[in-house]
């Protein structure tokens, strides 16, 4: 999955937002999974860049949903 700059979160459209919400939520989940097992995170920015992505497409959803 990739990650997504604010420019470009701004312009999907609100499916397309919830669909790579729901995909960058699964790909944290699989990191944190393998992580908590004790394997070690080939990527370990990637946990990082994924959470921000997350809080961008929840910012950019709320901000659409109080208009």
């Amino acid at each position: 999955m990739a990650i997504f700059r604010a420019r470009e979160v701004h312009q999907m459209n609100d499916v397309e937002l919830t669909e790579n919400l729901q995909k960058l939520e699964i790909e944290l989940m699989q990191k944190f999974g393998k992580v908590s097992t004790g394997g070690a995170s080939e990527n370990p920015g990637r946990i990082r860049e994924i959470k921000r992505t997350i809080a961008r497409i929840k910012t950019v959803q709320t901000a659409r949903s109080s208009k």
